[in-house]
């Protein structure tokens, strides 16, 4: 790097820290005028945006998301190309979700989140339609990687930054009310795709559902985000560092860390509970009910997560879920049956799955404030996305590795305590619990 490069570089960070600096005094000034009653209240909180939010989140997580397990058989079927590659070809959309997000979050940070969220609707039912008339798997893939970008401006962190900054600080009663509308996803959308699937083929039922996204999202995201921006709270004072400071600190860090081998666990344990299950001796159709009311004990679990959080410290909570996660994996591992018994360790680990969402949803709020949310919980995001978007194809094939599915259980279940540990490490410096 030459000298003239080196200065550059460096009056961009200064003007940045300036910037931050100046935007944290503003809202320590705005923050005391309205605690002496001298200044508006300007964190309004428009009423269309948590219904609307609620709508597309059902609508892009259940076809961008759930539609494709449902339609992949048929993919397969009709177009002779392998699971692998289709499969491959959906995870590539999960990994450039994560990595798209870090820019997603500065975007919504600056400017709020209307833009990027209704351009982010109209790629995703572009990223559909190029999916369901792609003549091979190169086309196909680059549909997904359309949809991939789609997700990183339509799912949970976008939105969880929207609701954080415009509902603060009561933000966790609008993030929980959103997390539970999204998990009716799967109980929408994979019942409709599937009926589609049965009267048309795989690229018909695709252009219905781009249609749907279309006319469901893009007008929700323009029309009820509108609202103005309202400037970012202060920073916790023991917290109020730059960006930069950070993400560059340890307890940053080892959460980012401990979120990501968390997050490979629960999705790794999700996507082979059923053949976990089958090896035992079950029925496909027994497996796939214990999965199911595992997902219902997810929705159970969010409801509980605002009563938690008024009763526990942020690292406390962390370690605390993280650990649940381990065990009720390593449950699933040693238990063999009664059947009725393996559902109801099903639903216990679907609770903790459940309040993870919403764990890391508050990460950044919990430590560092909500001025940098977008920017912060998109790194802390992108690993884990990655993590779980590898989880499937890392999890078929250590299974032989190990000797089985129990093993891989047990693993799986090291691999989340492993991460509770680390987690006792991401209390901000000077930050009381």
């Amino acid at each position: 790097m030459t000298d003239t490069e080196a200065e550059a570089e460096a009056d961009t960070e200064a003007e940045a820290e300036a910037e931050t600096a100046a935007a944290d005094a503003e809202a320590d000034t705005d923050a005391g005028a309205r605690e002496a009653g001298t200044a508006p209240e300007d964190r309004s909180r428009p009423g269309a945006v948590l219904p609307a939010l609620c709508v597309t989140q059902i609508t892009g997580w259940g076809i961008v998301y759930y539609a494709f397990p449902v339609l992949n058989p048929q993919i397969t079927a009709a177009t002779g190309w392998s699971a692998t590659t289709t499969m491959a070809a959906f995870s590539l959309a999960l990994v450039v979700s994560g990595i798209a997000g870090i820019r997603v979050g500065r975007i919504i940070d600056r400017h709020g989140p209307r833009t990027i969220m209704t351009a982010g609707s109209v790629t995703g039912a572009v990223a559909l339609v190029v999916i369901a008339l792609a003549p091979n798997p190169a086309v196909f893939s680059a549909g997904w990687v359309l949809a991939g970008l789609s997700m990183s401006a339509t799912f949970y962190q976008p939105a969880f930054a929207a609701l954080t900054r415009w509902y603060a600080p009561d933000h966790v009663r609008a993030l929980t009310i959103v997390t539970l509308a999204g998990g009716l996803a799967s109980t929408v959308f994979a019942p409709l795709a599937a009926v589609l699937a049965d009267h048309f083929t795989w690229r018909t039922a695709y252009l219905v559902l781009a249609t749907i996204l279309a006319a469901l999202t893009i007008p929700a995201h323009a029309l009820a985000l509108r609202a103005p921006w309202p400037p970012a709270p202060p920073a916790p004072t023991a917290t109020g560092h730059t960006p930069r400071a950070i993400i560059r600190s340890r307890p940053f860090l080892l959460l980012g860390l401990a979120l990501t081998l968390s997050a490979f666990a629960t999705y790794a344990a999700v996507v082979t509970l059923v053949p976990l299950l089958v090896e035992r001796g079950y029925t496909t159709a027994q497996a796939a009910w214990v999965l199911g009311l595992g997902g219902a004990g997810q929705t159970l679990g969010r409801t509980l997560y605002a009563s938690l959080a008024r009763r526990t410290g942020t690292t406390t909570r962390t370690v605390v879920l993280i650990a649940l996660g381990s065990l009720t994996t390593a449950a699933l591992a040693v238990t063999p049956g009664p059947y009725g018994l393996l559902i109801a360790v099903s639903v216990a680990a679907g609770m903790v799955r459940g309040n993870l969402t919403l764990l890391q949803a508050t990460a950044v709020t919990d430590r560092w404030g909500a001025r940098h949310y977008g920017r912060l919980s998109g790194l802390l995001g992108a690993p884990a996305m990655t993590a779980s978007a590898l989880a499937p194809f890392a999890a078929a094939a250590l299974a032989p590795t190990f000797g089985g599915y129990p093993p891989l259980f047990l693993m799986l279940a090291t691999s989340a305590g492993a991460a509770a540990v680390l987690a006792t490490g991401s209390t901000p410096k000077g930050r009381v619990e």
